[in-house]
């Protein structure tokens, strides 16, 4: 679920009904957004509001993108009743796994960094090839067979 509108009521009734229909069938798992930050809503007491009316629906975890600080990050931990996610590899600031959990973060999810890094990797081996005609690129590539071992069955029955 998703707020960055002025009213939280109406979403909130909506989302109420659905969670406790679909709890009631399913086992899920439900991260509540207040997206203040990303719409040009800096107000750290709104966030934490629809936060804190989000966990009242039941949310399971609670996630404002966009927070400015580690303080801010810090205070919405401190003023919710649930865990909080954090994404992190996106621009701006970045913290390490330490200071997240020291500030009370319970849950940092990674959004599409991993893909763009990987990305990048390719981007700078083509044009290494293209610019200088090298290929040093390759020193820094996984090894075919360590590749195949991560994607085998038996490496991914041993994560179940």
């Amino acid at each position: 679920m998703r707020s960055h509108c002025p009213r939280v009521g109406k979403p909130l009734r909506i989302i109420n009904g659905a969670a406790a229909e679909t709890a009631a069938a399913l086992p899920f798992f439900l991260t509540a957004r207040a997206e203040n930050y990303l719409w040009g809503r800096p107000d750290l007491k709104d966030t934490i509001k629809r936060l804190q009316a989000f966990s009242e629906a039941g949310a399971n975890v609670l996630y404002a993108p966009g927070l400015p600080d580690i303080e801010a990050i810090r205070t919405v931990c401190r003023e919710v009743d649930k865990p909080v996610n954090v994404v992190m590899g996106l621009s701006g600031q970045s913290y390490s796994v330490a200071e997240l959990s020291e500030a009370g973060v319970r849950r940092i999810s990674v959004g599409g960094s991993f893909a763009r890094a990987a990305f990048g990797a390719l981007k700078r081996a083509a044009e290494e090839v293209r610019g200088s005609g090298t290929f040093e690129y390759a020193q820094d590539a996984i090894p075919e067979a360590v590749l195949a071992s991560l994607m085998s069955q038996e490496h991914c029955a041993e994560r179940d």
